[in-house]
This record gives C-alpha cells, structure tokens and sequence, in this order.
C-alpha cells in the first residue's frame, strides 16, 4: 500500500471543500438534548436556555441537533468553556471530528476553539458512517488504492474543519482554532518518513490553522525538530513523562532556531500530554502494590505529573534562550491535556480537566469530558496551585517502586499499536467497501 509521502498530489484536494460554505453561526439555532435517567423522557432545549436546563449532573451523552433559523434564531448563552478561555486563558477543544463536519457549529458556539483527530477518531467516523460512500466511490472508480483513498476521504474533513474554525485563528492572530491531523501511525519508528509525511499533509490541507501530528517517540523527536524548522505548525502527541515532554519542548526550540525565519508568528506547537492513560495503568500497578499507602494514591499520579509538566513548561519557556526567540515572533508551545475522558467510573467526571485549569494551556475533550464539564465545571486556575503537593505524590509513587520512565515507555507503546491498529482496521474495512463496489458495478 502507499504511504503517504509516496502518493502523487491528488487533484481533487485543492477543490474537495471548494464548494463547502460554513453557515454564519448567528442563521443557526442550536437543540441540546440532555438524556434524562433511564425512564425519563430526554429533554429537549434550544441554546437559549443552555445554562439551565439541568442543575443535577448527567451521565448521557450529550445530543447537539441544529436547524437553520430564519435569521431571528436565539444566539447561545455563555457556558463555562467561554469562562474557560476568557478568564483562564484555557482553550477548550473538542477531541473528535465524523461527517458533516458543520456538526461542530454548535459546539463552536458553546466555546469550543479547536478539534484533535487521531487515526482511532476516524476509524469509528468512516466505518460507523455512510456519510463518507459517495466521496469513496468515486475515488475507488477512479482508480485509487485503499490507503490514497483513506487520505483524501481525511483531508476533506480536515480541510473543512479549519473552514470553521479559521475565524478563531484569524481572530487570535494564529493563537487559537487549529485542527489536527495526524500522520501515518505507521511512521512511528521512521524519522525521516514522518518529516516527508508531515510536509505532504501540510501541503495537501493548504490551510493556515492545519496542525500536523507527530508523536513523541523517539525516532520522531528529530522529525519535529525538521518540520519546525521548516514552518509547518505541530500538535506533538502521545507525551506520557516528564523526561520525554523536555525533548518534545527543545526539539520545539531546536526547529524554531533552525528555521531561518525572520518571522516566527505564525509556526506554532502544541504538546500533547495525556493524562487519564498514566492513571489507569499505574492504578494497576498501586493495587499489585496493595498497601494502604498505595491504595490511598491511586487516581493521584495523573494530575500530579501534569502539573509537574506544567512547571517545567513555565521554567523552559522563560529567560534568555526563548527572549531571544520571542523578538523574532515565537510563540510558546502549550501544554494540550489530552486524554481527558474518565477511564474509572468511580472518578469524577471532570477529574482530568478542572485540576488541570491555567494559562495558555488547551484541553482536548471528547464528548464525555465535555458534556460534563458545561454541565458542572468549575473555572478557576488550578493548574499550580498545589505543586508542591504533586511533587509528594510523584516521590511517594518512585518510593512504592513506581518507575515514571518505564510507565511512559509502555503507554506510548500501547499508544502507538492502538493508533496502527485503528489505521490498518479502517483500511481493511475500506478495501471491504471497496470490494463491494466492484462487485456491484460488475
């Protein structure tokens, strides 16, 4: 199968979203359901009476329905996401993207301010959807092989998403409304094959608010150096620990020196680190451990050393090197909190997202983080005020035999395999669709 520095420039792209026109948020008139508990009918409200609908916390899903108003549609209240940015200076994304991408209006709305896509994202938006058949029909008759059909189906969505979005970017002056995309997982352990991937989907997106995705692996640290320097605008994944957060942070710098550039505004990173995963997995290992001090940690370590990066990010984002960097336009690399969703039922809901509030930070949530935390989220900066506090748990957790080093090594492994197999999964239910196709036209 091709890879995706190997496909030839499919022309289709440059006009795949060409006759795609967002509608005005204000022509829109936005239906929040909020499933009620099991026997009760689901409440149906318009956007106007978003902030009070529910008192109590839910545990649906939230349903966002819109219709087009005839220009005198009631325009959406205020929720916390709003506060989140405007008080806090936290970007609130929203961590998924399936077809029609306008879904996201509403959203947008409520003060969403960027979209995360990952391979597994849009494994369950093609496969589950059959938003995306006539688009692959036409590429598969046109001779396309699976994988080059994968990437164009990608980049429509990609490209129509930063349509939305582009009035935030242009608005914060490239500060905020970005859209991810990342590259083959695949290319996890190939260095040089990540560099030519990032510079094809940055060139094939052609929009100003496209982040790329690299993952921090180690063969992959050199790549995000290159794509840097090169101008092109990153969204660094799959950071599970400190150690490794510091090298995605000076391959960040590295690029920003090497560039050349004389204006640095508008190559801009975020790094993402997750959070929810390192719980789940050292939780495991605290209940082997079984002691009362050990028990007493779990749910703890997430928060902590995402604090701790938070720290580091403020130390490595200050003095002499980067005043340097910023006379030039550099901007700094925030801190994204990814993998915000609550993995343990006994948790609170919005437990990887309100500990974690400051500053020029984005909080990627999907839709279970996010329904919770418009419901009942609390805004006030959080992110360091009780540093000292995870810096305890952190030692406490090495003192118990935790090893942090070890504990970033296997999640970014699980990370890795559980994107490829997402990815190959979506190519093997393509090329089903694909055979279908043929059998049909036949």
């Amino acid at each position: 199968m091709a890879t995706i520095s190997k496909l030839s420039n499919p022309n289709p792209v440059a006009s795949l979203s060409s006759s795609f026109k967002p509608r005005s948020f204000s022509s829109l008139k936005c239906f929040v359901g909020f499933p009620t508990r099991p026997g009760l009918s689901s409440k149906l409200v318009s956007s106007s009476s978003l902030s009070s609908i529910n008192t109590h916390p839910f545990r649906g899903s939230l349903v966002v329905m819109c219709s087009l108003a005839d220009g005198n549609g009631s325009s959406v209240k205020r929720t916390t996401l709003h506060d989140l940015y405007e008080k806090e200076g936290q970007s609130p994304w929203y961590d998924n993207l399936c077809r029609p991408v306008t879904d996201l209006l509403p959203l947008i709305a409520s003060g969403v301010r960027g979209v995360t896509s990952n391979p597994a994202i849009f494994q369950k938006a093609i496969s589950s959807s059959n938003a995306y058949n006539d688009q692959f029909r036409e590429l598969v008759q046109s001779g396309k092989d699976i994988e080059s059909a994968y990437w164009e189906l990608v980049v429509k969505d990609i490209q129509n998403a930063c349509k939305l979005f582009e009035p935030i970017y242009d608005q914060t002056d490239g500060g905020d409304g970005y859209v991810s995309v990342e590259v083959s997982p695949r290319l996890a352990d190939d260095t040089n094959g990540t560099i030519e991937a990032a510079k094809y989907l940055h060139k094939v997106v052609d929009r100003p608010n496209v982040y790329i995705k690299i993952p921090a692996t180690a063969p992959c640290i050199p790549s995000i150096k290159e794509v840097i320097a090169n101008g092109i605008s990153v969204n660094v994944t799959l950071i599970f620990s400190l150690a490794r957060y510091e090298a995605v942070i000076d391959a960040y710098l590295d690029g920003l020196e090497a560039s050349g550039l004389s204006d640095l505004s508008r190559v801009t990173s975020v790094a993402s680190f997750f959070v929810s995963r390192v719980d789940t997995l050292i939780d495991k290992m605290l209940e082997m451990i079984g002691t009362p001090e050990a028990l007493d940690l779990r749910g703890k370590a997430a928060v902590a050393q995402a604090a701790l990066a938070y720290r580091l990010y403020q130390k490595k984002f200050s003095g002499p090197r980067w005043e340097a960097l910023v006379k030039k336009g550099a901007k700094k690399q925030r801190l994204l909190w990814a993998s915000t969703s609550v993995k343990n039922p006994a948790y609170p809901d919005t437990l990887y997202v309100a500990p974690l509030i400051g500053p020029d930070t984005v909080s990627t949530m999907p839709d279970q983080a996010l329904q919770a935390f418009i419901d009942h989220g609390t805004v006030s900066r959080t992110i360091d005020a009780n540093v000292s506090e995870a810096e305890g748990i952190y030692s406490a957790l090495e003192k118990l035999g935790i090893d942090w080093g070890k504990v970033g090594s296997q999640l970014e492994d699980e990370g890795v395999e559980s994107f490829k197999k997402s990815f190959d999964s979506l190519l093997d239910t393509l090329q089903e669709k694909a055979n279908t196709l043929k059998f049909v036209i036949s």
